[in-house]
């Protein structure tokens, strides 16, 4: 039996200052052990090449030919983190070829199998990508931590904090991410999801009931930045890129 799924959910946003709005799609996101690539034989799935949904590793990590879990795991060692185990990635599929990942998160494991860390990739629309790695308890529910040092929105600033709260993905899975600055939160954002079996049938399904996938999460994105840039919101100055790809964070903490 596979790892590897298939999760049907919902993504929100609600921003909470200076001015509010709120925005919730849902969506569907694949689930692909990084061992089992070799075994994901389908018919409407493509793995490095064009089908109806598609996986393309060379569309994460640093953009190369090199295995993807070398990748991960070449970035785990460095950072003195425990290696060996599966690398489960948590991430929208390509559609028809297209494809935009604003976060697309990696469950890293240990020889034993245990979760050793959780590492967040987050893209913006301006080409660019940042990780940040976060050393994990072994637990279902987790809780983490990290100071922003990516640009990501530009109607956001840079002095703000990340609090991560993971559910990691078995019949279901939450992904939540609260941004704050010095006075409290600024914005929450989640995907909540349940998981289905990853074959051609439920992929259709999940294609047909969640249409706004098809229109493109770029577009989606862009969409939603002209109603809060209606609102007033000021744009802020993008900054360079960090110098480093990877960001290592503290410990997680175990959930209350």
């Amino acid at each position: 039996m596979l790892a590897s799924g298939l999760y049907t959910g919902l993504v929100s946003h609600a921003r909470v200052k200076p001015r509010r709005h709120k925005l919730a799609y849902k969506v569907f996101m694949l689930l692909i052990d990084l061992d089992e690539l070799a075994d994901l034989k389908l018919k409407t799935l493509g793995v490095g090449r064009f089908n109806l949904f598609g996986f393309d590793p060379q569309r994460f990590g640093d953009g190369s030919d090199r295995p993807l879990k070398a990748q991960i795991e070449a970035i785990l060692a460095e950072a003195g983190i425990p290696t060996g185990g599966p690398i489960c990635v948590l991430a929208m599929p390509q559609i028809l070829g297209r494809a935009f990942n604003p976060l697309t998160v990696y469950f890293c494991h240990a020889a034993d199998r245990t979760l050793s860390a959780i590492l967040y990739e987050v893209n913006n629309t301006f080409g660019e990508r940042h990780c940040y790695l976060i050393p994990a308890p072994n637990a279902a529910l987790i809780r983490q931590d990290c100071a922003k040092g990516f640009y990501v929105s530009p109607f956001m600033d840079m002095d703000l904090s990340y609090a991560f709260r993971i559910l990691r993905p078995e019949d279901q899975v939450l992904v939540a991410v609260d941004t704050s600055d010095a006075d409290g939160l600024v914005l929450a954002a989640s995907f909540s999801g349940e998981r289905r079996e990853l074959s051609d049938r439920e992929l259709v399904r999940a294609w047909l009931t969640h249409p706004w996938m098809s229109l493109g999460v770029v577009a989606a994105i862009h969409w939603e930045a002209l109603f809060i840039w209606l609102k007033g919101e000021k744009i802020r100055t993008r900054p360079k890129k960090p110098e480093r790809f990877v960001t290592v964070a503290p410990q997680a903490r175990l959930a209350a």
